[in-house]
């Protein structure tokens, strides 16, 4: 399916579909704190009807006459609520006449930043929130929050295939026309010079519905007359995993199948799990096991306790194979030599700690379903957010993104993130105080 561009009067044109994708779309909203995000989950689910009677009621009796607080169908916390601030990643459903949601509301706070990594690493797209009443439109050209900016390239490290802004608070400014164009003109100068690849740029009121749900006039003349963002969400194409190429998979779980055998085995079979990462499987293929090397064939593939025909990229599936191999939770299947275990290797890393990340310091890293002992080697740069280029560092502080060398205990069976969002990424913990710390996105296997 084709990738959706925008329209809108600056001449953006947008690029029909093939065909409809019916499929759940999985979406974060992000950006700066108090920019909106859950007031605009609230927005959709409210327009949607996605929510209960009984919330509706409980909405209107806090209300007391007053605008609905729609934040409050988001932030659930006790926390959340006394302080007008989202902490931990809320997920919501909704759906329409067209398509399935599952919303993930981020936190927009610096210091939680590791929730809005973990909700996008999973995400098929972001809606990064501008909060235009924060930004200085005299100056050109308008500096954008420095959150704003993380998010965005946060969201484009991690793969997530699309990223929309949406301009908020259009209704709030004066000269609508001329603030959104301004605005737009810096995001798409931003996103060109991160190469980011922007799916559109959506002014909007989550407050009062404009542009969200309904075509609405955000001001006397808003400059666009493009989608809603309900209506470019129902467009974006699902990211799909690779079902070409050779087979990857993390072994998750060993299940032995009580007496039974397998026709020209001989023995115990036991079935190995997990959730193939790309590439597909079916009786007969020869497999091999990371990081111990050796070889089989596959005799049988289940999913969901039925024999099948094969299985591929995006399916939980167990594979039977014809002898028995010493094979455990944190194993890889893989084709035959197409990977190779190394022991140190690049990669960039999304620092999430409140203490910094040093050279020679012992860590944990969780690859697939694997945990191994490391150390960074070496801080080859630290990127500036600012000026997207990358200066001199001998640490990395929170919220950092660096590249480093990182040397493993053991060889791990890697692949580049560019190519693999499972087979090329770790993530850090903390050896002594067990916090997660950061994300590695491997740049190539050395």
């Amino acid at each position: 399916m084709d990738a959706i561009e925008l329209g809108n009067a600056a001449g953006h044109r947008e690029k029909p579909t093939s065909c409809a994708d019916h499929r759940a779309l999985r979406f974060l909203t992000a950006g700066s704190v108090d920019d909106g995000k859950s007031t605009l989950i609230g927005r959709l689910l409210y327009d949607s009807r996605a929510i209960l009677a009984d919330q509706i009621d409980m909405l209107e009796q806090k209300a007391a006459g007053a605008a609905i607080d729609l934040s409050l169908l988001t932030d659930g916390l006790e926390a959340e609520r006394e302080q007008g601030i989202t902490i931990d990643v809320a997920y919501r459903y909704f759906a329409t006449a067209t398509r399935k949601f599952i919303i993930a509301d981020a936190p927009g706070h610096e210091q939680y930043t590791r929730n809005m990594v973990t909700a996008a690493a999973g995400s098929d797209a972001v809606v990064v929130l501008v909060d235009i009443t924060k930004l200085d439109l005299s100056v050109r050209p308008v500096a954008l929050l420095a959150q704003t900016r993380r998010h965005a390239l946060l969201a484009h490290l991690l793969r997530v295939p699309h990223i929309v802004f949406a301009v908020n608070k259009i209704d709030a400014v004066a000269e609508t026309r001329h603030a959104f164009e301004t605005v737009r003109d810096a995001l798409l100068a931003f996103a060109a010079e991160a190469g980011l690849d922007v799916a559109g740029v959506i002014p909007v009121s989550a407050l009062r519905g404009d542009n969200v749900t309904a075509r609405r006039q955000c001001g006397a003349d808003d400059g666009y007359d493009g989608p809603t963002l309900l209506e470019l969400l129902e467009r974006l194409p699902v990211a799909q995993e690779k079902t070409d190429g050779h087979l990857l998979l993390p072994v998750q779980y060993v299940a032995r199948d009580g007496a039974a055998v397998v026709d020209g085995i001989g023995h115990q079979p036991r079935t190995l799990w997990g959730r193939i990462a790309h590439g597909r499987v079916k009786p007969g293929d020869a497999v091999q096991i990371f990081p111990g090397g050796q070889e089989a064939r596959v005799v049988e593939v289940q999913r969901a306790g039925d024999t099948v025909p094969g299985a591929e990229a995006g399916q939980s599936a167990g594979i039977v194979l014809d002898r028995q191999l010493d094979v455990s939770r944190g194993d890889w299947i893989a084709t035959p030599r197409t990977l190779r275990a190394v022991q140190e290797f690049p990669a960039t890393l999304a620092w999430l700690d409140t203490e910094p990340a040093q050279i020679g310091r012992k860590y944990w890293l969780r690859h697939g379903n694997r945990w191994v002992q490391a150390r960074i080697t070496r801080i080859a740069s630290r990127l500036d957010i600012h000026t997207l280029q990358p200066g001199a560092a001998h640490e990395l502080t929170v919220n950092d993104i660096g590249e480093v060398w990182v040397h493993t205990q053991q060889p791990l069976p890697l692949e580049a993130y560019e190519d693999n969002r499972v087979g090329g990424a770790l993530v850090v913990v903390d050896a002594v105080s067990h916090r997660t710390s950061g994300a590695l996105l491997v740049k190539r296997a050395a």
